[in-house]
């Protein structure tokens, strides 16, 4: 592969992880071994059943369906978009391919070979544990975004280690079998086989006269290394058994075990008393008891929703998913991989709730089936940053269309937004006050009437326009057909750099807001209403923040970052003079996002308004710290932007 390509796989792979976890010695050596294919639509990658390939895929361009045969016919179970991993079955376990991949529109994939990346995954444990997810839930999909890997922020308490990387919840321990099933290595493959079966388990542990193990038989190697073969059965087991064993100890932690796992592709860990293969096997671990004994974690979770069309259900796994919201964040794990963690969650949900809107409306409008649009999630939710069910944000975008259709277009895609919403209400979240949903006819639109929309919004700034600006400029594009948002963000910034002194009338209204202290350093509470005397510390603190950060990209015409964390990482690179106040400033944004989280669950609410009265010593030094980066911010922008000169 020539420079210049290689150069441009990299640069792709490294938008996503675990390639976003890699140096760059390790992205180029990957970018060089990559085989570029492109198939054509209605092709098969691979079937349901077939022997895993030595390669797994990202997808470049194009949509492939994942879809699984089973008694009900053939049902979808994964949509793989730009960036989504699949085929990871190769890499994890080498087991046949669970479901069966076809090609939808014409798609362009990367094929990774394993051998490139196996040493990756052994000496990389972000990218092991990236994995890990896809790998206990039996998915063939990881999907993309579900952490950056941050570190793990310690301001509320003085934590030590790195905890981003946790995946689990509610979990000390595994569920660990005693009662494990041995033969000595002379017994005879027949007879191991009628024992594990006699047993209704999946392996035996072959063991010396000690009990010391010597290897194990799973169901796997009598199928690939004895019927597959044709060996006979009366062969001694010591000749078809995996070997030598790989043993831990039973009073190793959860994460230990599993990343063992995970690293060496076990589907079975052997326990010894001193965790080495000289010392009798106590234990055995199945990679099916780790799912089982998982709880509330994201896999378990997203595998729930993936699996069901129950909106009961949904409701009801949204709820655990609070559960382990509140795990995470009494924890201290890392707001990003918080965030992440459950925007995916949320984004299954939305995916949910349209194929059920489709599959209801396809009678009625067949003529709809094929034609491209994209669900777009907007404010807090489009940065990735809702982690309670507040109101939502949400609107369609969809193809411009020829005359005859568009009055059919009209009554499909506003019957759909109907239907998500109905789905997310009854799934717990609330309604937008300002009916910014994708059930109001004025947010379901093609193509040209939402760049219409945004060159109004641009050139005519005034201050509704510059409210709702502040909502749909980070949008993002959940499920459909992200190229439709990405020809709508490249004419924003076309719109913008066309009318530059917009920037100055979005500052201003970033401005709009006081620092959150008043005169004599005290918290600025509400005047009156229902929340007087308390804190809005969405209003007076995170606004700002989400605000200047949304600015100040703009400015640097840097498209697709709609995170405020990243957006204050990109700042740090783009501006280092200022890197130290960028960073500071995504550290404050994590501090109230975790607090204003908390305040919501202990009280069933939204966790807007907090009582200061209410806080500790610490947490009211903490909160006020948080705000030192929004007084700085607003003079740099004050400045930058010349609004003392803009207001006369």
């Amino acid at each position: 592969m020539s420079n210049v390509i290689v150069n441009r796989v990299a640069e792709f792979l490294k938008r996503f992880p675990p390639f976003s976890f890699l140096g760059k010695e390790e992205l180029i050596c990957v970018a060089q071994s990559v085989e570029i294919q492109y198939l054509e639509k209605g092709e098969i990658l691979f079937r349901q059943g077939e022997a895993a390939r030595p390669h797994f895929f990202i997808l470049k361009e194009g949509i492939i369906h994942l879809v699984e045969n089973s008694q009900n016919g053939e049902e979808i179970r994964e949509v793989c978009d730009e960036g989504d991993v699949f085929g990871v079955l190769a890499l994890l376990g080498k087991r046949p391919y669970l479901l069966t991949s076809k090609v939808i529109e014409n798609s362009l994939i990367y094929a990774i070979p394993v051998n490139v990346f196996e040493k990756i995954l052994e000496e990389n444990s972000r990218v092991a544990l990236f994995f890990a997810a896809g790998f206990a839930a039996g998915q063939v999909v990881v999907r993309q975004d579900l952490s950056q890997g941050q570190k793990a922020r310690s301001e509320f308490k003085n934590a030590s280690g790195d905890h981003s990387l946790l995946i689990f919840s509610d979990q000390s321990e595994v569920n660990i079998s005693e009662k494990v099933l041995r033969c000595s290595p002379a017994t005879s493959i027949q007879s191991a086989a009628k024992q594990m079966a006699d047993g209704q388990v999946s392996s035996i542990v072959v063991c010396d006269e000690k009990g010391f193990p010597l290897g194990i038989l799973t169901d796997k190697d009598l199928r690939s290394r004895v019927i597959a073969l044709g060996i006979s059965p009366e062969n001694p087991v010591s000749t078809a058994m995996t070997c030598p064993v790989i043993t831990r100890k039973k009073q190793d932690g959860f994460s230990d075990l599993y990343l063992t796992m995970i690293r060496h592709r076990l589907h079975h860990l052997v326990l010894t008393e001193d965790g080495t293969e000289q010392s009798p096997v106590c234990g055995i671990i199945s990679d099916h008891d780790i799912f089982l004994s998982m709880g509330n974690s994201p896999a378990v979770l997203i595998h729930g929703l993936m699996n069901t069309l129950e909106i009961r259900e949904m409701r009801i796994i949204r709820d655990r998913a609070e559960q382990m919201l509140q795990y995470y964040l009494e924890n201290e794990v890392s707001m990003e991989f918080v965030a992440s963690v459950m925007t995916e969650i949320n984004d299954v949900i939305i995916r949910q709730a349209l194929q059920i809107s489709k599959k209801q409306l396809k009678p009625e409008y067949p003529e709809m089936v094929n034609t491209r649009f994209c669900f777009l999630s907007m404010g807090s939710e489009g940065r990735e940053e809702q982690l309670l069910r507040t109101d939502m944000d949400n609107a369609i975008l969809y193809e411009d269309l020829p005359n005859e259709l568009r009055g059919k277009a009209t009554e499909y895609f506003q019957k759909l937004g109907e239907g998500v919403v109905e789905v997310l209400l009854a799934c717990g979240f609330d309604p937008c006050p300002g009916k910014i949903m994708a059930s109001n006819p004025e947010w379901v639109k093609p193509l040209s009437d939402w760049k219409n929309y945004f060159s109004d919004w641009i050139l005519h700034p005034s201050p509704e326009a510059l409210m709702k600006v502040s909502i749909f400029f980070d949008y993002r594009a959940v499920s459909g057909r992200k190229a439709l948002a990405e020809e709508l963000t490249q004419h924003i910034y076309g719109e913008i750099g066309k009318k530059q002194v917009f920037l100055n009338f979005l500052a201003q209204n970033a401005l709009k807001n006081p620092p959150p202290l008043g005169f004599f350093k005290d918290f600025v509470v509400e005047k009156s209403g229902e929340n007087r005397d308390q804190f809005d510390i969405k209003s007076r603190a995170m606004l700002p923040l989400t605000d200047l950060a949304r600015l100040l990209v703009l400015s640097h015409q840097v498209v697709g970052i709609n995170n405020t964390f990243r957006r204050f990482e990109k700042l740090c690179e783009l501006e280092p003079a200022n890197a130290e106040l960028f960073s500071q400033a995504g550290k404050a944004y994590e501090i109230l996002m975790r607090m204003r989280a908390l305040e919501g669950l202990q009280n069933r609410n939204s966790g807007r308004y907090i009582n200061p009265k209410s806080l500790g010593k610490l947490q009211r030094q903490l909160l006020k710290n948080a705000f030192t980066p929004i007084s700085e911010l607003q003079e740099i922008v004050n400045i930058r932007f010349q609004l003392d000169y803009f207001r006369r």
